[in-house]
């Protein structure tokens, strides 16, 4: 599938297109995956370790992105491309993470704010 014309080397060896490997050109070489159609990974620059993938074609993402080819922020993260972190009050807000556009948190009832880290109009005694 993945040898070019000239065949193969007097030890046996098969010359292979760019996107294979091995001595017979039977795996994907780094930075494809899914033999033996060998797609190239298109890992996210600003997301991804580096530009290689697993044979199904997940990139290795920086801890703060997540995706297939780590072009989205990951959970507690908000923001594609800098993927920020939430910061949530832990007090305030339901859970950790956030709306991954806008940083948002989900509040407690009572609470309000970006970070819910305030009481909403009326209600006093933020945290208790």
């Amino acid at each position: 599938v993945g040898t070019l014309p000239g065949g193969c080397d007097s030890a046996g060896n098969c010359f292979c297109r760019a996107e294979f490997a091995g001595p017979r050109c039977e795996q994907c070489s780094p930075g494809h995956h899914s033999y033996p159609h060998c797609y190239a990974c298109s890992c996210d620059s600003r997301g991804a370790v580096d530009n290689n993938c697993s044979p199904a074609g997940q990139c290795r993402c920086h801890g703060n992105f997540a995706g297939h080819t780590c072009n989205q922020c990951a959970l507690g993260f908000y923001g594609y491309p800098s993927c920020t972190p939430c910061q949530c009050s832990r007090e305030g807000s339901l859970h950790g993470t956030c709306e991954q556009d806008t940083g948002q948190c989900s509040c407690q009832p009572g609470v309000t704010g970006l970070r819910c880290d305030r009481c909403v109009p009326g209600a006093y005694g933020f945290p208790q």
